[in-house]
């Protein structure tokens, strides 16, 4: 609550900004001068109510004041499952009164995201991605519209970055790999004739038949960089249509929200210190959408006692620099999965800049020094 005062009083002991603040808010609302006059605000500054002098009593005047503000409604507790799907570990919890119903909804959000799966994965042999790569330089191929429509976003999203965002980068699946297998750096060679595979420009669509097509033979895309994200934004949105009025999709660290926490508290999120994965650096609201954190601290290789980033420049074909951690607010969990992955890539200045230029989306980036930027309408409360 505001600090009261009577703006009439002859002796006033507030600060002087206070009283401007208290006499303006007495103009505006209480007109008649009624004393004492309450006025009840929200979190966003909406009045929800306004009363003058009662004559009741101190107990009843609370009771008629607290009639203003909403009742919180008890939206039950949280249940939650963990769950191994698209290669990945999946948390998904769902708020509600009852376990079976809730355990309804985790299961349907099981579903979705393992059809999700067998639709865009590049390692299922009868996926519609892996169909467009086997035609590579041969043919176009007559997708579903929502793959075509997924390829249409993944390549807007390459137009915006400069190509720091690219699904055709899978050509580097061979040249690099993080499972442990690596124990030397390849061969310039090797690199530069698999980067010249890469480019988003060489990836043909037509609207009109619905087709995707690769131009260079030995092509491939995959939707590593984005694909869980979406996963995430097809299950959240199947259980709000169902009725699922609050939860989390946690997608390997690609959060996506809505509704708020069993107390009615909106979520919140922490954000891993990259400098040590096992603390956090800031806690901030998630009231809606989703936010999703790249970096090297979780998969990567070390060689030659140097560190090479999982994240690859499609521009170059070697592991992005520079950046350690690239935290990304955004309205989905696929967009922000894609931008996150972009900023590794195109460094703090260029990748804030970008940022900036899109609404409603936010990012928090840490680079190899451990310097924190931001861009301009985040705020940070560190831990």
């Amino acid at each position: 609550m505001l600090m009261a005062d009577f703006p009439k009083k002859k002796e006033n002991k507030l600060p002087k900004e206070q009283q401007e603040k208290n006499n303006i808010l007495f103009e505006k609302y209480n007109k008649q001068e009624a004393v004492p006059f309450v006025v009840v605000f929200d979190g966003k500054g909406k009045v929800l109510g306004t009363t003058g002098y009662k004559e009741i009593s101190p107990v009843e005047y609370i009771k008629l004041l607290n009639s203003f503000v909403p009742a919180k409604t008890d939206q039950g507790k949280a249940f939650h499952r963990t769950l191994k799907l698209m290669g990945s570990r999946f948390d998904i919890t769902v708020i509600d009164k009852d376990s079976a119903k809730a355990n309804t909804y985790i299961d349907l959000a099981a579903a979705e995201i393992s059809r999700i799966e067998n639709l865009i994965s590049s390692w299922i042999g009868s996926s519609e991605t892996s169909l467009i790569n086997k035609n590579a330089g041969i043919a176009p191929v007559k997708v579903s519209k929502e793959l075509f429509d997924l390829v249409e976003r993944s390549l807007a999203v390459s137009k915006l970055t400069d190509g720091a965002f690219d699904i055709s980068f899978a050509s580097m699946d061979k040249i690099w790999k993080f499972d442990g297998s690596m124990k030397e750096l390849p061969a310039e060679e090797e690199v530069r004739k698999a980067a010249s595979k890469i480019g988003y420009k060489n990836i043909v669509t037509d609207k009109a038949q619905n087709t995707v097509f690769l131009k260079l033979e030995g092509m491939r895309i995959d939707f590593g960089a984005n694909g869980k994200g979406y996963a995430a934004d097809k299950a959240k949105e199947l259980l709000m249509s169902k009725g699922a009025g609050a939860g989390i999709i946690n997608a390997s660290g690609d959060m996506n929200t809505w509704g708020k926490q069993p107390d009615g508290r909106d979520w919140e999120v922490a954000i891993t210190n990259p400098m040590d994965k096992n603390k956090a650096f800031a806690l901030l609201p998630l009231k809606k959408g989703a936010v999703v954190t790249s970096g090297d601290y979780e998969k990567f290789v070390m060689l030659n006692n140097k560190k090479y980033s999982h994240i690859i420049d499609p521009r170059t074909g070697y592991p992005a620099t520079g950046i350690v951690s690239a935290t990304v607010f955004a309205p989905s969990a696929e967009l922000a999965d894609a931008l996150a992955t972009a900023i590794v890539v195109m460094g703090p200045e260029t990748g804030i800049d970008r940022i900036e230029q899109l609404p409603d989306v936010e990012c928090i980036i840490v680079d190899d020094t451990g310097k924190i930027h931001n861009s301009k309408n985040i705020r940070i409360n560190q831990k």
